[in-house]
């Protein structure tokens, strides 16, 4: 916090790489800190908005086992990480007893998008409409559920994994989809016009968790459509749509209170976000450039930078890179002042690293400045439980 302005409303913690102890039990040592020193109360990681509310209703409430919430609470594989299953017990046993209003909360802040395609708005419109049907006048909803099943048809033709590669196998553009989009639009706008009565009526989390349904609805619809897209913008649209639906639960999230952040730095970063593919240029802003857009210096980001990764053959940086200079400080886990070594990079202009796993993306010195501090773990074993060392 000495390296902040103020305590922001969210705190960022990126990381290179997915699903390393060191770097997990890491983000778990200082989510405790910050619960326990700063007040913070939430977590939100890189993983389906919609899973997340079983973790959030079995630390909250104790519903459901553990090993039920581990297995459909995360997406993307994150729930056989022990790291992240050491989280969701700690929290659970720091609820067990405590009001509401003290409690600490689990959030996903990724859409339900995987890889190889995007989930079926089946859950999200239903869960809207529902919401919608319990609370205000049924005369002012644009359709009924029957209509809603009727156009999503199954849900298999939503998750078709082809339509990543063929637009030609995507359901995102037929009339029915389009018509599905004109719906959600009105049920949202009816969620947004109803709301003094709704926060008067309904209970606070279920207007806030129709919010979501509203916003993962739209999102999904968009994120297919663009599936659907032949033009040579495709992928910048696809990889905006996910990190703008990133970017709007966070935003939700910080509404709520201080909330501590954990996903790829790539999706934490101020900085315009590139890559290639298909051998062709792309580029997006990611879910922290948007974030910081609104929030100014209420939005902080912490960089996690990795020495080495020797059981994927990432081995010690060379000397002239990022990697390389911190590696030769003598602890195993810093906090780095990122301005002061912003100005120690432009005296030596150092090399960009490459990595041999494509898993792996090294710290690019250009983005060294726009980050608030740098986490620095020098190698990806278990790690030295103490938190890191302070070299600002």
């Amino acid at each position: 916090m000495r390296l902040l302005p103020a305590r922001p409303r969210l705190l960022a913690l990126g990381e290179p790489t997915h699903g390393e102890d060191a770097l997990l039990d890491l983000r778990n040592d200082l989510f405790r800190q910050l619960v326990e020193q700063e007040g913070y109360r939430t977590i939100a990681i890189e993983s389906d908005c919609l899973m997340g509310l079983l973790v959030d209703d079995h630390v909250t409430s104790g519903a459901g086992t553990l090993d039920e919430v581990m297995e459909r609470g995360f997406s993307h594989g994150w729930g056989a990480f022990p790291a992240n299953r050491e989280l969701v017990r700690w929290m659970r046993a720091y609820n067990d007893g405590r009001p509401a209003a003290q409690q600490v909360r689990f959030a996903g802040f990724d859409g339900p998008l995987e890889i190889t395609g995007a989930a079926s708005p089946r859950q999200a419109l239903a869960a809207l409409h529902a919401y919608l049907t319990a609370w205000v006048d049924p005369d002012l909803l644009p359709c009924d559920a029957a209509t809603l099943d009727r156009l999503l048809g199954a849900d298999d033709v939503w998750t078709n994994p082809a339509a990543m590669m063929d637009p030609s196998r995507s359901v995102g553009r037929t009339p029915e989809a389009t018509r599905l989009r004109l719906l959600a639009d009105d049920l949202v706008a009816l969620l947004d016009a109803q709301t003094p009565h709704l926060v008067a009526t309904s209970r606070r989390e279920d207007w806030d968790r129709a919010r979501l349904y509203a916003r993962t609805a739209t999102g999904l619809l968009r994120y297919h459509h663009w599936m659907a897209d032949t033009s040579p913008s495709r992928m910048a649209w696809l990889l905006g749509v996910r990190d703008s639906m990133m970017a709007a639960n966070l935003l939700a999230l910080a509404e709520r209170g201080p909330t501590l952040v954990n996903a790829h730095n790539g999706h934490l970063q101020r900085t315009r976000s590139t890559m290639r593919m298909g051998g062709r240029p792309v580029d997006w802003w990611s879910a922290g450039a948007i974030v910081d857009a609104h929030l100014g210096d209420r939005y902080a980001f912490l960089a996690t930078a990795l020495g080495t990764i020797r059981h994927q053959g990432v081995d010690t940086p060379p000397p002239d890179t990022v990697e390389g200079l911190l590696y030769a400080l003598p602890e195993d886990r810093h906090l780095v002042d990122a301005r002061r070594l912003a100005a120690v990079l432009a005296e030596l202009t150092p090399a960009a690293r490459v990595s041999p796993w494509f898993g792996y993306a090294p710290l690019d010195p250009a983005h060294v400045a726009s980050t608030d501090g740098i986490v620095f773990v020098r190698d990806s074993g278990k790690g030295d439980p103490s938190p890191p060392h302070d070299n600002d």
